[in-house]
């Protein structure tokens, strides 16, 4: 039966091709690349930051005018940065889509890397195994056929006889 074709046949976006960047960032590249696709989302944040900044600088100094008008402009502010968010993810959604493939990708060939590794190490260990038991197996042969000589050689000596058994044939001879 005919094996279906591997996952790791499909092949990468062709969107990121060359963008070596874009493969390998760490978290600070990622917030600097996020920084320039969407600059309007730290704008509306800092704009935010700033009206509550000064909506608190003048509720202390007293100026209660002042205090309501940084807080509609914190309003505002919030509000920019919503509509520059939802604006901005319609705009990159099919960036985002093609990264989330591309991500799936490479772990997918992570994982099959490391499954790839450990059947390296698997038969390697398999190998040295059946080396180790060919090697006992050579040594027991050898021992084994060594005392089989012995034992034969003791049996000729047995057949042939000692010094004792040669005086018993001797005896043997001259009583016949």
């Amino acid at each position: 039966m005919e094996e279906p074709p591997s996952p790791m046949s499909k092949e990468m976006p062709s969107s990121f091709a060359g963008n070596s960047d874009f493969y390998e960032e760490n978290r600070w590249k990622k917030i600097g690349r996020r920084l320039k696709e969407e600059p309007l989302i730290p704008l509306g944040c800092a704009v935010t930051c700033w009206a509550l900044f000064g909506a608190s600088r003048s509720i202390r100094r007293g100026e209660s005018w002042k205090a309501q008008q940084m807080f509609r402009m914190r309003l505002y502010g919030q509000a920019f940065t919503i509509v520059a968010m939802i604006a901005g993810s319609f705009y990159y959604n099919s960036d985002r889509i093609l990264r989330k493939e591309y991500d799936a990708l490479v772990q997918e060939r992570k994982a099959q890397e490391k499954r790839n590794a450990w059947i390296r190490e698997l038969e390697a260990r398999d190998k040295e195994e059946k080396d180790w038991r060919e090697k006992i197996a050579k040594v027991t042969e050898k021992r084994e056929e060594e005392a089989r000589a012995r034992r034969a050689k003791e049996e000729e000596k047995v057949r042939e006889g000692g010094p004792l058994t040669k005086a018993v044939k001797e005896i043997k001879n001259k009583i016949q």
